[in-house]
C-alpha cells in the first residue's frame, strides 16, 4: 500500500479483485492524494450525467440530530454520534453523488451556551459555516420547545440570501412542538421585518421518515451546474482527525456526562503496512485526577474503547489496526490556543 500525504481525502471505493467478496458487507473507505484544486468541478459524463450540484450547511442547536441526520442522507457513517453535547467539534463535508446531481454536506457543530474558549470558538465556526454556501438546512428538535440556540438561527437565517430549509427532527416521538418553531419564526420575521419565507418538513432522521422528501426539497435548492467532487468521494475529512473522532465517540459511549468536554484526542503518528496499520494516539485531560475514569478499573475502560474503535476503523477502512492509547494531562487544554489550534477547535 502506497505513503500517503497528511492532505488526504476519503474515497467510497468499488470492490477491488481479492478482497470483494470478504467485505461485500462493508464497502470500502480509503485515502487518496487530495490536489489543492481539489473542488475543480468534474467533467460529465453519459453514465452520471450531473444536473444539479451545491453546497448544504447544516446548522441547530446542539444535540438536535444533524450528524445522525448527515449519516443517513449518505447511507454511511461520516460523522460521530452521541446524546452528548459538542460531539462534532469541526465542520465535516459530507458529499452525496447520484442520479439528481451532487450535493456537499457541511455537518456543523451545534450552537450552545458557550464557556471557555473552545466553546465559542465552535459556535463562531457553527454560525460562519452559512457563508457562501448555496442552501441552508436548518435541524429543529420538534419533540422539545424552542430555546434560545433556536431563535439565534432564524434571526441569522433572515439575513441571508440563500434558500433555507427546517427539517423538524424526532418527529415519531409523542411530544410536538411543531407550532410552536413556525409561531417563533413568524414573531422573528415581524421583529426584523422580514419577508423570507421557509420550507418546513417533519422528518426523523433515526427512524429514516420522510428523508427521500427532505432530499429532492434540497436538490431543488441547488443551482444547475457540474459536480464540485469526483463522484466516488463520501467526505474530504482529514484521516487523522476522522480517527481521532471515532476514538472519542467510543469514549462518549462509556463515560457519558461524567468526563466528556476535558476529553481531547490527537492523532500522533499513523504506520501504514500492508495487513496492518498502526497509530499513536494521545487521550488528553486536563488533571491528573481524571486519568483513572480514562483508564477506568484496570484498564477496562480504555480497553474496550480500543477494541471498539479497531473494529469501526477496519469496517471503514478495510484494514487491521493496532491503536496505541496514551493518556496525557494538558492543564486546562480548552484554554490554550495553539493546543485548540491543533486540534481544529481555532
Amino acid at each position: 500500500m502506497k505513503t500517503v500525504n497528511e492532505n488526504l481525502i476519503m474515497k467510497h471505493h468499488r470492490k477491488r479483485e481479492g478482497r470483494a467478496q470478504r467485505r461485500k458487507a462493508n464497502p470500502r473507505i480509503f485515502f487518496m492524494q487530495s490536489p489543492a484544486n481539489v473542488l475543480k468541478p468534474a467533467p460529465m459524463t453519459e453514465e452520471h450525467p450531473i444536473e444539479r450540484a451545491g453546497i448544504v450547511a447544516i446548522v441547530g442547536r446542539t444535540n438536535v440530530g444533524k450528524s445522525t441526520l448527515v449519516n443517513h442522507l449518505l447511507g454511511e457513517k461520516v460523522s460521530i454520534v452521541s446524546d452528548t453535547v459538542q460531539t462534532t467539534r469541526n465542520v465535516i463535508r459530507a458529499i452525496l453523488t447520484e442520479d439528481r446531481g451532487q450535493l456537499v454536506f457541511l455537518d456543523t457543530p451545534g450552537v450552545h451556551k458557550a464557556q471557555g474558549d473552545m466553546g465559542k470558538n465552535l459556535n463562531k465556526a457553527a454560525r460562519s459555516a452559512v457563508q457562501g454556501v448555496d442552501a441552508i438546512l436548518l435541524v429543529l428538535d420538534a419533540s422539545s420547545k424552542p430555546e434560545m440556540e433556536d431563535d439565534g438561527w432564524f434571526r441569522r437565517i433572515t439575513r441571508e440570501e440563500v434558500p433555507c430549509i427546517v427539517a423538524l427532527n424526532k418527529s415519531d416521538r409523542s411530544y410536538d412542538c411543531s407550532s410552536q418553531y413556525k409561531e417563533l419564526w413568524e414573531a422573528v420575521k415581524v421583529d426584523r421585518e422580514s419577508e423570507k419565507e421557509l420550507q418546513w418538513l417533519n422528518v426523523s432522521a433515526l427512524q429514516g421518515i420522510n428523508m427521500p422528501g427532505l432530499l429532492t426539497g434540497m436538490f431543488g435548492l441547488v443551482p444547475e451546474g457540474p459536480a464540485l467532487f469526483p463522484d466516488d468521494i463520501l467526505t474530504d475529512y482529514p484521516r487523522k482527525l476522522n480517527i481521532a473522532d471515532v476514538v472519542r465517540e467510543k469514549f462518549f459511549h462509556r463515560l457519558e456526562q461524567e468526563l466528556p468536554h476535558a476529553l481531547a484526542i490527537w492523532v500522533e503518528d499513523i504506520q501504514e503496512g500492508e495487513k496492518k496499520w498502526t497509530v499513536e494516539v494521545s487521550v488528553m485531560v486536563e488533571r491528573h485526577s481524571q486519568k483513572g475514569i480514562v483508564i477506568g478499573d484496570k484498564g477496562r475502560l480504555i480497553k474496550w474503547v480500543r477494541e471498539q474503535a479497531e473494529k469501526e476503523l477496519y469496517e471503514m477502512y478495510g484494514v487491521r489496526f493496532k491503536l496505541k492509547l496514551w493518556v496525557k494531562v494538558e492543564k486546562n487544554w480548552r484554554k490554550n490556543f495553539w493546543i485548540l489550534k491543533k486540534l481544529g477547535y481555532a
